[in-house]
């Protein structure tokens, strides 16, 4: 199964001559989540080769162009590309009314149902199937935003070693798994004794908002932290006044919320070199990718155990 982000563009409020609008496909197993398709992403998506078939969701993080201008033409193309399944449309309550104008744009006949869900400023959680969820999370932008984190469970699995130590095998095993303790002997055996806990992996999508308590509760020990650096050190200022972050801001967040590997993306069009944004980052953190235009980056492998080493 693939586990990797797409970028299909890095640029903030405009794009420029190197960089499209914002877009981000996070592939999940079965899951496609597109992320906030900005003006052009459907073009960004033939050069990257991802199809509409793939994308699963859509998530969208406020009502700002550069977030959300790519909508109409993604649909459009399900449509030619006779997409069939169904589509989980996400955003914020607030930004309701933009996004029934983006959709009423062009005509939109025999394209896929879209089950529309409207996220309240209080946030909300969603299922993903699998156990896995949608954490939708109110943040500080100018305007009602919110951010993202994927998260599959902790689940259990036997240790056969362990198993072969207390003599146990065959229905016994579904039992104890059941039940969580079995009597084997006039002995007791636990599940926590034979077992151990699987961390499951995470990614969290943090697009404009200043530093903020809710931005690092979405963060909090991501394998993935896919965040916004609008700005860069010197223009501090300018970033607290719109709404956003510098690089610095964004390494120093993420390396104190425990992130494992931080994307930094959303760059302004004021700077035309963006490696230094990654380098801004890195003073803090030491797995930054500045993000290019058509990367594809990879969600880190998964910690194997609760104080395991990795798979």
């Amino acid at each position: 199964m693939t586990r990797e982000l797409v970028v299909l563009g890095t640029a903030s409020q405009a794009p420029t001559r190197d960089r499209n609008h914002n877009g981000y496909l996070l592939r999940w197993d079965d899951l496609g989540l597109l992320f906030d398709p900005g003006e052009g992403t459907q073009r960004q998506m033939l050069l990257a080769d991802v199809r509409t078939s793939m994308i699963s969701h859509v998530l969208i993080t406020h009502e700002h162009g550069d977030h959300c201008l790519g909508l109409p033409g993604v649909m459009q193309r399900m449509v030619l590309e006779q997409r069939r399944d169904p589509v989980v449309l996400v955003h914020p309550e607030a930004a309701g009314p933009y996004i029934d104008r983006l959709l009423g744009v062009g005509l939109y006949d025999g394209g896929p149902d879209i089950l529309r869900v409207a996220v309240p400023t209080d946030g909300a959680v969603l299922g993903l199937g699998d156990g896995r969820s949608l954490v939708a999370t109110p943040l500080d932008h100018r305007v009602p935003a919110i951010g993202y984190r994927v998260q599959e469970p902790t689940t259990t699995r036997f240790v056969p070693a362990l198993l072969e130590r207390t003599g146990l095998s065959g229905p016994i095993v579904g039992r104890l798994q059941a039940e969580g303790r079995v009597h084997v002997d006039g002995r007791v055996v636990h599940l926590d004794d034979v077992s151990e806990q699987v961390i499951g992996q995470s990614m969290a999508f943090v697009m404009d908002t200043r530093v903020c308590d809710a931005a690092a509760e979405l963060l909090a020990d991501v394998d993935l932290g896919v965040v916004e650096a609008t700005f860069r050190l010197g223009d501090e200022e300018l970033a607290a006044r719109y709404g956003h972050m510098t690089a610095d801001q964004a390494g120093r967040l993420a390396a104190a919320a425990g992130v494992r590997r931080l994307v930094v993306t959303h760059f302004s069009q004021r700077y035309p070199d963006t490696a230094g944004f990654g380098l801004e980052a890195g003073r803090h953190h030491d797995d930054v990718i500045a993000a290019v235009d058509l990367d594809r980056i990879a969600v880190p492998d998964r910690v194997d155990a609760v104080a395991g080493a990795e798979a």
